[in-house]
């Protein structure tokens, strides 16, 4: 009788342990949980990064094989002209006038 005594004793005291071990240790239940949002947040962010690189593929081939595409983007982001154009830049509304001569 007192030999079971013991081994049950013995017996919890190493279900305890091992249940400690499997919910607080740095390979238990919360480490997996943590470990599971950041692997879910960094999956979505390779998807998104996946769809950008997606879109530059894209734009590199039209680039390359559309002349039209071309100078539209030439003359749209670098301010080109052709023969006998004149180009004229106003100045941006949402921009705040800035100086001494300003008026509130």
């Amino acid at each position: 009788m007192q030999g079971r005594i013991v081994l049950v004793a013995l017996l919890l005291v190493i279900n305890l342990f091992l249940l400690f071990r499997l919910i607080w240790s740095d390979q238990g239940v919360f480490a997996y949980l943590e470990l599971k949002s950041r692997y879910e947040l960094l999956q979505s962010k390779i998807d998104g990064v996946d769809g950008k690189s997606l879109d530059l593929s894209q734009e590199i081939r039209r680039l390359k094989s559309d002349s039209a595409y071309q100078e539209k983007i030439v003359r749209e982001r670098m301010n080109f002209v052709k023969k006998d154009e004149i180009l004229y830049i106003f100045p941006d509304e949402t921009a705040k006038p800035s100086g001494e001569g300003t008026d509130e």
